[in-house]
């Protein structure tokens, strides 16, 4: 359950919550999203634990209320720096794209970016603190849509289903048919 602490509430203290998605996946981009929510939203928690239908209409009531912003690395800049480097950059990157500089940022996890704006990392912070939850629900709609299309482009690979992580189906679909361009190629599983 959120807490809502008092001081990450108010939309005036300017609070954004950053969080990112796809890290273990063996294609596609790390997507990140950063979040200040305008008002208290009801159900926020980590993007995992909630259905497809429930993320998409929480999606959309965040964006409705928030000021928010996405930021990726590809696949090419994972590889060249790792994904834990590929997953700040996504986070600095949407973080430099709200229409608005945050007073203080709170990142989930353990591992902050470099920033002029004061930051702090906390564990399981997708789920405890509704701006770090709304950025991961936003982040993962759209990192999943993101997938559906690629889904399109390379149709046997199933990443409509899977979304680019390690299942056993999208593990055969390399073996059969080998690497597509947004495939991680530093990746167990792939390399």
């Amino acid at each position: 359950m959120i807490l809502w602490p008092k001081k990450y509430l108010s939309y005036k203290s300017m609070i954004a919550g950053v969080d990112e998605v796809g890290r273990g996946c063996l294609a596609g981009p790390v997507i990140a999203a950063s979040v200040i929510l305008k008002r208290p939203i009801k159900g926020l928690v980590d993007s995992k634990k909630l259905s497809p239908k429930k993320r998409e209409n929480l999606s959309q009531e965040i964006i409705e209320n928030s000021i928010f912003a996405i930021g990726a690395a590809d696949n090419h800049e994972i590889d060249k720096i790792n994904i834990l480097q590929a997953s700040l950059l996504a986070m600095r990157r949407s973080l430099e794209k709200l229409d608005v500089k945050p007073k203080k940022i709170l990142v989930d996890g353990t591992h902050i970016f470099e920033t002029s704006i004061e930051i702090e990392s906390i564990v399981g912070g997708d789920n405890l603190i509704p701006s770090i939850s709304a950025a991961s629900i936003v982040a993962k709609v759209y990192r999943d849509k993101l997938m559906m299309a690629y889904s399109e482009e390379f149709p046997d690979y199933g990443f409509h289903k899977h979304k680019g992580y390690p299942t056993k189906f999208h593990k055969e679909m390399l073996k059969r048919y080998g690497l597509t361009r947004i495939h991680r190629k530093t990746f167990k599983g792939v390399n």
